[in-house]
């Protein structure tokens, strides 16, 4: 596509993000650790289920602590963890939260 042609290529057309709700919630717990489930998953454009279905990943995965307290759940996020991708295993989600921060 040349750039007098303003017409989307196919590619561009196809909808995806660059984070996945994976790092979407992580980024979201990490600013609101007090937040609702509920409050997560619309924020992050996603069903509550989804929510906590990957806040169950990220917990198994050791990058999130949930705390019940009362009858509400806190979370904290562990920046020292690593990426879970070989490529990224040299960096840790402190340097995700430091861009997004």
């Amino acid at each position: 596509m040349n750039s007098a042609d303003s017409s989307p290529s196919p590619a561009s057309t196809r909808s995806w993000t660059l984070l996945t709700n994976h790092g979407r919630l992580l980024l979201l717990i990490a600013a609101h650790p007090d937040f609702r489930l509920r409050d997560l998953a619309e924020r992050a454009g996603i069903t509550e289920r989804a929510a906590g279905s990957i806040i169950g990943d990220l917990e198994d995965a050791g990058y999130v602590t949930r705390t019940r307290i009362g009858r509400r759940n806190t979370y904290v996020v562990h920046p020292d963890r690593p990426f879970r991708h070989p490529a990224e295993a040299g960096h840790q989600v402190a340097d995700l939260l430091t861009i997004f921060s």
